[in-house]
């Protein structure tokens, strides 16, 4: 009897540890730190570097960053990427943020507040607001290069004054003069306020979706081959409708929380309950997934 038990015993033993072994590592941050030195340290880096994408002469500035109190949710903390334009390429002030260059096949999630209207000044920039996760591009048609992008026009842009959100899975580009390989999908509807945007990246394919509906799948050669770091950022179109000067035009986004999966396709079910039981657990930032060896950059 005692043989018995103890061979049980080993078999729930062994079971847990493949239970344990199956759980995928997972990256997460709620963004509760006090304050953007605290987010240094946690691993994410601003943006400082001029150059594409944006108007013509834009600063990117770390001085766009904040985390801030959740005005909804007493105790909760965001983080919001703050964006400002005069039209002009010195007036304009672009800001992105990137975590390490670690991050390829899996699950990817995150709850964003896009905004359509500005916090001061005229509405109409054709403002940019992002989430996404990208590889550098060393060269004009890298094949190495690999992006998942999600990206918000509340004031259209690029040819259309349509107010829609690219989801984009890219193979490569070449930035001067502009031609893109690419698979996208186009929502065209306001997605004023908090969204959830998941992408599921495994066996070839990318999944897209929005509030936990897919909206699109993408494939073949459009397929991410390299480990890419992920970002958020807020950037403006260039060739603004708006006049030149006058009082800047200020926009806001928010991002309460954003979740990675590695090496695992979850339901837009199951990352809600992992990022539910992590917040009610008092974990507000996970990292186990280890490091690519990369060069973690915040230019592109």
């Amino acid at each position: 009897m005692r043989r018995l038990l103890a061979a049980a015993g080993l078999a729930l033993t062994a079971l847990s540890g493949l239970a344990q072994a199956a759980a995928p590592e997972i990256f997460f941050d709620d963004f509760s730190q006090p304050d953007t030195a605290t987010l240094r340290a946690a691993g994410w880096t601003p943006r400082e570097k001029a150059g594409h994408p944006g108007v013509e002469g834009a600063s990117w500035s770390p001085a766009g960053l904040s985390l801030v109190a959740d005005p909804q949710q007493p105790g909760n903390r965001l983080l919001r990427l703050r964006g400002a334009s005069d039209g002009t390429g010195p007036g304009t002030q672009q800001v992105q943020l990137c975590h390490a260059r670690k991050y390829l096949e899996g699950t990817y999630a995150a709850r964003v507040r896009f905004s359509d209207l500005p916090v001061s000044g005229i509405d109409g920039d054709p403002v940019i607001q992002t989430f996404y996760a990208v590889s550098p591009l060393k060269h004009d048609y890298d094949p190495e290069f690999s992006e998942l992008d999600w990206e918000y026009l509340p004031n259209g842009g690029w040819g259309s004054e349509k107010t829609r959100l690219y989801g984009i899975t890219w193979q490569t580009v070449r930035l001067d003069p502009w031609q893109a390989f690419n698979q996208a999908h186009e929502e065209f509807r306001s997605l004023d306020g908090w969204h959830v945007l998941m992408m599921q990246v495994g066996g070839g394919k990318t999944r897209w979706f929005i509030d936990g509906r897919q909206v699109a799948e993408h494939g073949g050669r459009n397929y991410p081959v390299s480990p890419m770091a992920i970002s958020f950022s807020m950037w403006f179109s260039p060739g603004s409708p708006l006049p030149k000067g006058g009082e800047p035009r200020v926009y806001e986004q928010d991002v309460d929380w954003v979740f990675h999966a590695r090496n695992a396709i979850l339901s837009a079910e199951q990352v809600a309950e992992q990022v539910a039981a992590l917040r009610k657990s008092g974990s507000t930032r996970v990292d186990q997934l280890p490091s690519a060896g990369l060069e973690s950059r915040c230019d592109f």
